[in-house]
């Protein structure tokens, strides 16, 4: 083992269109002593479109084996090698396999830097239309509908803007989901392919767009969702009174408070809030 540890450097890779890929990619890739990789074939036709050679070792790095073979990659990161994590698309940990490996590095104090680039995230929420002064990445969301319902819940309140990952064939639904529980008149924006040939950004309130995705949606999908905007302007309707009273109760709002800081924002009476969330009269 050397006394100088090595490197670990995040690269970002293309969304899209290959030509989006940062010039140190190329670079990094041609003289890491390791490429840690999500799909070693995807890699492959990377390099290939770049034109590179990877003369270090490759080696997979997925959800399936990220928890085997991080310490394999913080002992060659301790031995003093460069370990480059590239992923299938955008920058790694953010909702692809990366985090684990960044946290050992951090641990065991290694360097860890990164090839800045292409991201979904932040390609979508800028042209989105949506506020983009403060917003929060959400990820994907809960499969079960029970647990989606209480994920979106916990966000009727937020006020960041809120960008969502979601796979094609859920979208209508994840879609329905954020209608009921942030209101339908919410503005939003799904974005789909972006960067690619048949990129599309669908902007209007989320019961519009579920109305356009009830067909089906194709390719690669990110959501963006306005946040709450705060005062008397949450829906009246019962859906959002209740998600809006269940996501300050999951902020620590005793629910009588919350009830009444709804009702005020709603402009609607405290009785009628407290039968929404009760079911019956006070």
């Amino acid at each position: 083992m050397t006394s100088k540890p090595g490197v670990l450097v995040l690269a970002a890779t293309p969304i899209g269109r290959v030509a989006d890929a940062p010039p140190r990619l190329a670079e990094e890739l041609a003289t890491a002593d390791v490429v840690a990789a999500e799909d070693t074939r995807r890699l492959r036709r990377l390099t290939s479109d770049l034109g590179v050679t990877v003369t270090g070792r490759v080696v997979s790095y997925f959800e399936g084996n990220e928890s085997a073979r991080t310490p394999v990659l913080v002992e060659a990161l301790l031995a003093g090698d460069r370990v480059l994590l590239v992923t299938d698309a955008g920058m790694p940990s953010v909702s692809d396999p990366g985090y684990r490996l960044v946290a050992a590095a951090v641990e065991a104090d290694v360097l860890v830097t990164a090839v800045p680039g292409p991201s979904a995230v932040l390609t979508a929420l800028a042209v989105s239309g949506l506020p983009v002064d403060r917003f929060c990445f959400e990820g994907f969301l809960p499969r079960k509908a029970g647990e989606r319902a209480r994920r979106l819940a916990g966000l009727a309140a937020e006020e960041r803007t809120m960008v969502f990952f979601e796979a094609p064939h859920r979208t209508a639904t994840a879609l329905a989901a954020m209608a009921d529980a942030l209101g339908g008149d919410r503005p939003a924006a799904v974005c789909r392919e972006l960067t690619k040939t048949h990129e599309e950004v669908r902007r209007g309130p989320l019961a519009e767009l579920v109305a356009w995705a009830a067909d089906g949606v194709r390719g690669e999908v990110t959501i963006v969702v306005s946040g709450a905007t705060g005062g008397p302007d949450v829906a009246a309707d019962a859906a959002s009174l209740r998600a809006a009273v269940a996501a300050l109760e999951a902020e620590g709002t005793p629910r009588k408070d919350a009830i009444v800081e709804i009702a005020k924002r709603a402009g609607v009476p405290k009785r009628e809030v407290y039968n929404v969330v009760h079911g019956g009269t006070p």
